[in-house]
């Protein structure tokens, strides 16, 4: 099995991308200019028998493809660095791990040490489905590289600066001092889009992340001013198995009137919500179109989903007073061309229309031109993002 390698030169960073059920991981050489990959892969279905596990070389090659089971993301980490020492690889000089949330006191990417784990610990308040799974990658990988250091890199750091017009939430002020209020995710993800960004960037832009978890960020000048998720990754749009935006009231009522506590109404938003609660088949998009014909709560649940992403694309456009691009993101945003359609349909008012046949085919541009709000579609490195904040805080 041939394994290409880029030049051993530069700094090398191995990224660990933790999910509720996946870890994503790679190891990329950074310098002032790029940043490559050597080996990157992901673990995905983790906790069930069908778990998948890939890595691949320096030009995508595939050099393990496994289906077997991976019990959590420690596992998944503990195969990785397996396979980093029986390869003839560069071994790290730092590791960084993707947290989606920091809580109220740590807003910013952060050398890990005993006070930003005790940070992050609190922080499991907000995000429990998130947060424990990184902080088990993080004591493994600590353990394993007990002399590289290691940093946290915060989905929540993107919108630390949110304006308090967009950060407060409209309840009781009192709760602010502790950390009620919106901090916005999916900040690795817009930060690799503003990376790769060729020219100038616009001045107000719109990116819409979409994939099981989903969410649309305004950006005024290469800052985030606004974005749809609030405390916690639940808010927003509607997404796989989480809800979106809900009227509080329909918890009080589950809680009042059908004695639900928090644990049970956490496990609902969470993972009963979204496409898998309303089509009651699956929380996947792709699942769910290939029944849409014959499955009335299928077209239902996907007609519901693109309303909402459509919904909130134009709420950030009021928030910048219009758009000058739109980026579509993650899993389905970069690879259903389908649901792009469906979106972009209800945004003509704003300047966006779409070529049919570059939509398609994934060109970039797949707007129409000349466009008076260019749409593009752009990967989710989040990956290299991490690589790119280690190499920059470490320097």
């Amino acid at each position: 099995m041939a394994l290409v390698v880029v030049s051993d030169a530069g700094f090398h960073v191995l990224a660990l991308n933790s999910g509720s059920s996946s870890l994503k991981f790679g190891l990329y050489r950074v310098d002032a200019d790029d940043v490559e990959a050597v080996l990157s892969g992901e673990a995905e279905a983790l906790g069930s028998s069908a778990g998948r596990f890939r890595v691949r070389d320096a030009t995508g090659a595939l050099l393990c493809a496994e289906t077997v089971a991976i019990a959590d993301g420690v596992q998944a980490f503990v195969r990785f660095a397996r396979l980093l020492a029986e390869l003839h690889v560069p071994l790290p000089d730092a590791i960084g791990h993707r947290v989606v949330h920091g809580g109220a006191a740590l807003r910013r990417h952060a050398r890990i040490d005993k006070a930003v784990l005790d940070q992050l610990q609190a922080a499991t308040a907000f995000a429990p489905l998130h947060v424990p799974a990184a902080l088990a990658v993080i004591h493994a990988a600590r353990e394993r590289f007990a002399d590289v250091p290691q940093v946290a890199c915060l989905d929540t750091a993107f919108h630390a600066d949110l304006p308090e017009l967009t950060r407060t939430l409209p309840i009781d002020r009192t709760l602010r001092a502790e950390g009620v209020q919106r901090f916005g995710f999916h900040g690795l993800s817009c930060a690799s889009i503003l990376a790769q960004w060729q020219g100038p960037l616009p001045q107000r832009l719109v990116i819409a992340h979409l994939g099981s978890g989903a969410s649309v960020t305004a950006i005024r000048e290469g800052v985030s001013v606004d974005t749809s998720m609030g405390m916690t990754p639940n808010g927003g749009v509607m997404m796989a198995t989480r809800c979106g935006d809900l009227d509080p009231g329909v918890l009080a009522y589950l809680g009042r009137e059908r004695g639900m506590d928090a644990p049970t109404l956490e496990r609902l938003v969470d993972h009963r919500s979204g496409l898998l609660g309303v089509s009651g088949i699956s929380g996947d998009l792709r699942s769910l179109r290939a029944m849409a014909d014959s499955h009335a709560d299928a077209r239902l649940a996907i007609d519901m989903f693109v309303l909402s992403v459509r919904k909130q694309i134009a709420a950030m456009a009021a928030t910048l007073g219009g758009m000058d691009a739109l980026v579509f993101t993650g899993g389905i945003g970069e690879h259903d061309s389908r649901t792009r359609i469906e979106v972009c349909l209800g945004l003509a008012w704003a300047g966006v229309k779409l070529d049919p046949e570059r939509n398609h085919s994934g060109a970039d541009p797949v707007s129409v031109a000349p466009s008076t709000c260019v749409v593009r579609v752009l990967p989710a490195q989040e990956q290299q993002q991490i690589a790119r904040h280690v190499s920059d805080l470490l320097a």
